[in-house]
């Protein structure tokens, strides 16, 4: 039978050319845990590994057991790179990222509009800046899916990252997926892949854009100056406590692009 959603340290098929390993480190923000993408062609003796994932032996090995090409990462949150470096030693193999802090083995800057041939495959790199500054996705055309890392995530919303998140870039980034057009695979960086990205990314927008009226009713109430916790107790009654501190991050973003 095949393997489902969440199989932790087991290699699971998802498209032909895409594989998952999902480390161990579930927590609020990481759903069930990090998805380690590896994408190679059935006939290729090498692949193209997506995030390391944190910094467990057993996780990097079980991944490293294919040859890697090279290591590409999607955003610089350590859950997806705590492992890079430790990874470039354990195969070899460069790890290329937008940030140098993130670049191991001699890799090297990674950006929208590159294209990375390698395990019998292309794949081109998408920017998708808002959850973080650096963050982008992966478009597989061989099997017409999207490695969407926190952009969009197997279940839930996305958390924009109030240090360097941007709403504005982050609604910018789901009309780009849109403007693929319909039939994408999500592959994403969280939870289980989800059919046809245009639709989920019409979703996604139509969430934000409930939310921002959400913010703004709550500051016609609470007055203009409002604080983002003011704003998430007024708004998020009827969330749990535990995930009030992550919707603090993303009203924080929320209230930057709102007040200009």
């Amino acid at each position: 039978m095949a393997l489902v959603h969440p199989a932790y340290g087991q290699l699971r098929q998802v498209t032909e050319n895409a594989a998952v390993l999902l480390a161990e480190n579930p927590s609020v923000m990481s759903l069930e845990g990090t998805n380690t993408w590896i994408l190679r062609a059935p006939d290729s003796d090498e692949c193209i590994v997506i995030d390391p994932g944190p910094l467990d032996e057993a996780h990097l090995a079980r991944v490293a057991q294919v040859p890697v090409a090279m290591t590409l990462i999607s955003h610089r949150h350590f859950d997806h790179t705590e492992g890079g470096e430790r990874f470039a030693e354990l195969t070899g193999s460069p790890v290329h990222a937008v940030t140098p802090e993130h670049r191991h083995g001699g890799g090297t800057e990674l950006s929208g509009g590159d294209v990375v041939e390698a395990g019998g495959l292309r794949v081109r790199v998408l920017a998708t800046p808002g959850h973080t500054a650096d963050s982008l996705s992966f478009v597989l055309e061989d099997d017409r899916s999207v490695l969407t890392a926190d952009t969009i995530l197997g279940r839930g919303t996305t958390v924009l990252d109030d240090t360097d998140g941007d709403l504005g870039d982050y609604l910018g980034s789901l009309r780009s997926y849109i403007e693929l057009g319909p039939g994408y695979t999500v592959l994403p960086g969280h939870g289980a892949e989800l059919p046809d990205l245009e639709t989920i990314a019409r979703g996604y927008l139509a969430h934000r854009e409930q939310r921002l009226d959400q913010v703004r009713s709550a500051l016609r109430t609470l007055g203009d100056e409002a604080s983002a916790r003011q704003v998430v107790e007024h708004v998020y009654a009827d969330v749990d406590e535990s995930l009030w501190g992550a919707a603090e991050k993303s009203v924080n973003v929320q209230l930057a692009y709102l007040r200009g």
